[in-house]
């Protein structure tokens, strides 16, 4: 089924005063939303098979293999215990570079605790292979856990990008809600990005692998829920971030930096009143290279590596939009910079859980009302 969206929906509100571009509406920008699959339970993440079928983790718990004809399988077997709760399941999934030879992925997911941590839960990675017939996960292995397992239903964060150089795995972990302070020190993974080798040991260059006391898996801090993450064409690591009532962030994450999540942040306390010192610059902290006030609800995050939507979007950054449910593209310039301001151009499509390039160059949106849709923008 196609819907095509009127022109106020789907039509880029241009930048052309602020940056002094052609006005983008004359490229072919995407004009049309397919739904390729209806019917998935609060999807969550999506990953492309070879041969045109989708890979779509359902926050409950269902890993599921979705034809490229829309049909929704049964769940895949052989995953670990799952604790759906909250803004807590089974999360991100993403596939190795090599998974056409090795068949090798990573996801993601909330796990509960046990023994002295019981009633508790943290973010945990796995490891696995899919069956040669996909029908489940086999040689299944939880590699990293978020320390320590806290009480709560809030800010796993749980996105996965695997490095340039397919060796090793970026993570992105909130600050459980409650631990927001404690995403200021090195003794925890509250509110932190890990890098780890694919074995689960921390990368051995990771910035704080030598210093007293801080976990080695940590690669960045400060931070406070990431829901979005990818590779710019350099290897260069981004991610977005929910900010408390205003402040979402997009970040520029380098090794070793610190986000400022609470010292520092554009948004406020939830009905009101300043967080913290209610300052939003201090030294030795990094300033967002975006941040959004009032608040969208960023998740999803994808780069436009093709020619698909023209040369004008080419290079774009898309981020999904849960409270305003949209999309909204970002250009940068070539330091890295915003040039004018995010854009929409997709307005009421569903609460955007995931966006990412297809190998066909194209645009897919999770949408996750009921039901929960997998959506293609077309030119």
């Amino acid at each position: 089924m196609t819907l095509k969206l009127s022109p106020a929906c789907c039509l880029l509100i241009c930048a052309a005063a602020l940056s002094g571009t052609p006005a983008l509406a004359q490229t072919p920008a995407p004009r049309h939303v397919e739904t390729v699959a209806s019917g998935l339970e609060r999807p969550w993440a999506l990953a492309f098979l070879p041969g045109g079928d989708f890979l779509v983790s359902e926050k409950p718990g269902a890993l599921r293999v979705v034809s490229a004809q829309g049909r929704i399988g049964a769940p895949l077997t052989g995953l670990p215990a799952i604790e759906f709760a909250g803004q807590g399941g089974l999360l991100d999934v993403v596939l190795d570079r090599d998974f056409e030879r090795s068949r090798a992925l990573s996801f993601c997911f909330t796990e509960a605790g046990a023994g002295a941590d019981k009633g508790r839960n943290g973010t945990a990675l796995a490891r696995a292979t899919l069956k040669a017939d996909r029908t489940g996960l086999e040689q299944v292995q939880i590699i990293f856990r978020q320390a320590p397992k806290m009480e709560g239903r809030h800010h796993f964060g749980c996105r996965i990008v695997e490095s340039a150089d397919g060796q090793s795995l970026f993570l992105t972990l909130g600050e459980r809600f409650t631990g927001m302070q404690r995403a200021q020190t090195l003794d925890n993974h509250l509110g932190k990005v890990v890098r780890v080798l694919k074995d689960g040991r921390p990368h051995p260059d990771n910035p704080f692998v030598k210093t007293a006391g801080a976990l080695p898996e940590i690669y960045s801090l400060g931070h406070r829920h990431p829901q979005g993450a990818l590779l710019d064409a350099t290897g260069q690591l981004w991610i977005h971030e929910h900010g408390p009532q205003g402040g979402d962030e997009i970040n520029r994450v380098l090794p070793g930096r610190n986000y400022g999540w609470p010292l520092i942040t554009y948004g406020e306390n939830y009905g009101g009143g300043k967080i913290g010192a209610g300052i939003t610059h201090k030294d030795g902290l990094e300033q967002p290279v975006w941040q959004w006030t009032p608040s969208i609800a960023p998740s999803g995050f994808a780069r436009i590596s093709s020619s698909a939507y023209g040369a004008d979007w080419q290079g774009s950054y898309v981020v999904g939009a849960l409270k305003f449910r949209q999309l909204q593209r970002v250009s940068l310039d070539a330091e890295g910079r915003i040039v004018g301001k995010p854009q929409v151009f997709a307005q009421d499509i569903g609460r955007v859980r995931d966006v990412r390039e297809g190998p066909d160059g194209l645009l897919y949106v999770l949408t996750e009302d009921e039901p929960g849709r997998l959506l293609r923008l077309k030119p």
